[in-house]
């Protein structure tokens, strides 16, 4: 994972952008992500998620609790405003964490390179006192559940394509 920016500003806010290559085409990564059925196996800070609509594609709404390695969870829903298969997602956050969040792939020597990007703000009144004197442990919290995406990911990646799906 390389970690490309992290803008400082609100504390309540956390910018975030990261990259991160997989040795698949978009093809294949985008129809390993299409497999909605297994999030919650490979990721276990996802509980309760349901998708409503008929994939990756403009109008779904995906919904579920975070519970991220810091005692809180958080109910999310995500509106899929722009889905282009196999290339781009742009998302609105909702719930109790709101903002937006893109996904790019990008053909690359080797496979895929993915660039996540959101901008999401905690809207629980206890995040939100949290996150002034706390931000450095819950930006911890965050990274962690990035690294776990991720690695959940690369796990199902690979069992999904039968190859290595990490540089």
């Amino acid at each position: 994972m390389e970690v490309l920016a992290r803008t400082p500003g609100c504390p309540r806010r956390i910018e975030y952008r990261g990259e991160f290559d997989f040795k698949v085409t978009p093809a294949e990564l985008w129809d390993t992500v299409e497999r909605v059925d297994r999030f919650e196996k490979w990721w276990p800070w996802l509980h309760d998620f349901t998708l409503d609509g008929t994939g990756l594609v403009t109008g779904s709404v995906m919904r579920g609790v975070v519970a991220p390695p810091l005692p809180y969870r958080m109910r999310l829903e995500v509106q899929l405003v722009r889905c282009h298969r196999p290339s781009s997602i742009d998302a609105l956050v909702r719930g109790d964490l709101e903002g937006e969040a893109t996904l790019r792939l990008h053909p690359a020597p080797g496979g895929v390179r993915v660039e996540a990007a959101w901008s999401i703000e905690m809207m629980q009144r206890p995040m939100r006192l949290a996150s002034r004197v706390a931000r450095p442990v819950l930006v911890w919290g965050h990274d962690r559940v990035v690294d776990v995406t991720v690695a959940g990911f690369r796990r199902g990646l690979h069992a999904a394509v039968g190859q290595a799906a990490d540089r």
